[in-house]
């Protein structure tokens, strides 16, 4: 007869894992704060430039420079703390990555590394960006990751099988936020810098793979005030960078709650993810699994993720169906909140690997 455990879609984190994981948040979050300090406050350099007799204080950020003001106590004072502040974050920065070096086999050996090595890289390029939780976000079976993290368990395998991610990407925010060089070049630069492999399968694609066959997809609700909320319909400058695809029913998951974690990769370094709420998960889950057009095999996969993304969020995380938090989603989706809520547990070995 089989344990009520090992009917359960997931196998919850044992007490060395927990502590392990409490660490490495702590150490992560740590560095990402003193990290943003460097490419933000921190950024660039300063230096004194002579003016007609005169010296000015001048700093210098990628290609623009500016003056802060001419020589006086006060422009003294605020080289003297740019400098010190600088190489403290930079000595601070030093030994918390060494820290998390130090933990990172640790992470492995406690199983702990969830996330392809190629996404979470992939991640952390477009965290260290600005795009990511911003102008994109996860979604598709890597958003499980972050449920999974938030609730302290880890899910079957059969449910996680997957060999490309879903990046969302989210129009409405300006691209004149970000870091020049994600303006310049765009996703698929990026994800070349990450794996110099990657490549659109066509000029213009939605879709670029890497040499191990991992995929990319980049995609965007179907909406008819996206051209007119960007004149070009790429993430970057560059014209041949990947363009997103229009997915029907994804304009809804702008209009819920974000959810982020911070989970570990394969490679046993932390990194942050930024998702949707896993309630909005789980409803868009089971009403796309209701679609005429589903393939059957598909729909399967919708409905055992919708129902654990949905039994993690009530039975872990405290959080209920009813509220104005899903608002943003239609009404006949929030409707299926009494099926969602009734539907029976999960199958977890379900093997296959859909597509939107």
């Amino acid at each position: 007869m089989l344990d009520e455990n090992e009917l359960q879609p997931w196998v919850e984190l044992g007490a060395d894992q927990r502590r392990q994981l409490v660490d490495v948040r702590q150490v992560f979050e740590a560095w990402r704060h003193v990290h943003q300090d460097l490419q933000h406050r921190f950024a660039g350099s300063v230096r004194w430039v002579t003016r007609r007799g005169h010296d000015y204080l001048h700093r210098k950020i990628g290609e623009r420079e500016r003056s802060l003001g001419r020589r006086s106590p006060e422009t003294e004072q605020a080289i003297a703390a740019f400098l010190s502040g600088r190489t403290e974050a930079k000595d601070r920065a030093s030994r918390l990555a060494a820290r998390l070096d130090e933990l990172a086999p640790v992470n492995r050996a406690l199983r702990l590394g969830r996330v392809p090595r190629v996404f979470a890289r992939i991640l952390r390029r477009l965290d260290e960006q600005g795009l990511l939780g911003t102008h994109l976000l996860v979604v598709g079976t890597h958003a499980l990751f972050a449920f999974e993290a938030a609730a302290g368990v880890q899910l079957r395998s059969g449910l996680l099988a997957t060999s490309d991610g879903d990046l969302l990407w989210d129009a409405r925010q300006r691209l004149s936020l970000l870091l020049p060089e994600a303006r310049r070049e765009g996703v698929l630069a990026l994800l070349q810098r990450v794996d110099h492999s990657f490549q659109m399968r066509a000029p213009g694609d939605f879709r670029a793979f890497n040499s191990d066959g991992f995929w990319v997809d980049l995609i965007r609700p179907e909406d008819r005030t996206f051209f007119a909320t960007s004149a070009r319909a790429t993430v970057g400058e560059n014209a041949a960078d990947l363009r997103p695809s229009p997915i029907h029913g994804l304009e809804w998951w702008l209009n819920v709650p974000r959810w982020e974690a911070v989970v570990v990769g394969e490679d046993g370094y932390p990194v942050r993810m930024a998702t949707i709420d896993p309630r909005a998960f789980a409803l868009h889950k089971l009403w796309l699994a209701q679609q005429p057009q589903r393939d059957p095999v598909k729909a399967a996969r919708d409905r055992a993720q919708a129902q654990v993304a949905w039994r993690l969020a009530s039975t872990f995380l405290g959080l209920k169906l009813a509220g104005d938090e899903l608002r943003g989603l239609p009404a006949s989706m929030r409707a299926l909140a009494p099926d969602l809520e009734a539907a029976p547990p999960s199958n977890p070995e379900v093997e296959t690997t859909p597509r939107w």
